[in-house]
């Protein structure tokens, strides 16, 4: 399965301290080690939307107008704003006041070096093929540049995929497919919908979470799956 977003930046450290990397300009360096900030929600791979939409290729281009991505405010889709190094500066400094309305929760970089040094690896980075680029060049691992990809739960065993979920009082009651049934306090179920390629195919999937397994989320494969499947019944 992809890694998690934690795992990533773990091997990203264990990356740096691993065999020489090529010669690259100190300030792109420390540019790639900033880029972790927007590796938590972004990737650099076309095409791959995660909580914000993929940077590939938008050196140059126009805010809020990616293909596939629908989740832009008005506020950044009316902006007009070409991303470059002045606007990249505003916008990483503070998206807010850059743009009132703009619903991207990060609070800013407000060191002006680390912003320009993290603006020098964008300007590598979000050219067409920088994401090939900049781990070719040693800047970054693979990992990063993918992102911070979901789990795939397209294919989970019979173990975590669920047969029947119910809500009683203040319990969720699951059946999973190999018969097992667990009570589940509510406030620590989750319930999600995940339509992607990587969400569940047929019906909801059961993920434990927590230290001891006790948070769980139930996924379904859609709104309307949802709907069909999840009763109250005591």
């Amino acid at each position: 399965m992809p890694r998690t977003f934690p795992a990533v930046v773990a091997g990203f450290f264990l990356w740096l301290s691993g065999p020489a990397l090529p010669q690259v300009d100190d300030s792109l360096r420390k540019g790639a080690q900033a880029y972790r900030i927007c590796a938590a929600c972004h990737s650099l791979e076309p095409g791959v939307h995660l909580s914000g939409p993929s940077l590939a290729g938008r050196w140059g281009e126009e805010a809020g107008t990616i293909a596939g991505f629908s989740r832009y405010t008005e506020a950044l889709r009316n902006s007009g704003i070409v991303w470059q190094e002045n606007s990249l500066d505003g916008w990483l400094a503070d998206p807010q006041a850059m743009i009132p309305g703009t619903t991207m929760t990060f609070r800013g970089i407000g060191d002006e070096v680390t912003r320009k040094n993290l603006i020098g690896f964008l300007r590598q980075a979000l050219a067409p093929g920088g994401a090939e680029q900049v781990v070719k060049s040693g800047l970054i691992p693979k990992e990063m540049a993918a992102g911070q990809i979901p789990d795939d739960l397209s294919s989970l065993g019979p173990n975590q995929r669920i047969k029947e979920i119910r809500h009683c009082r203040d319990a969720y009651y699951i059946t999973t497919a190999d018969g097992a049934r667990f009570p589940f306090w509510e406030t620590v179920v989750r319930l999600k919908i995940d339509t992607s390629a990587r969400g569940p195919e047929t019906g909801p999937v059961l993920i434990r979470s927590g230290m001891a397994g006790d948070r769980v989320s139930v996924v379904f494969p859609s709104l309307a799956d949802m709907e069909k499947r999840l009763t109250e019944q005591c």
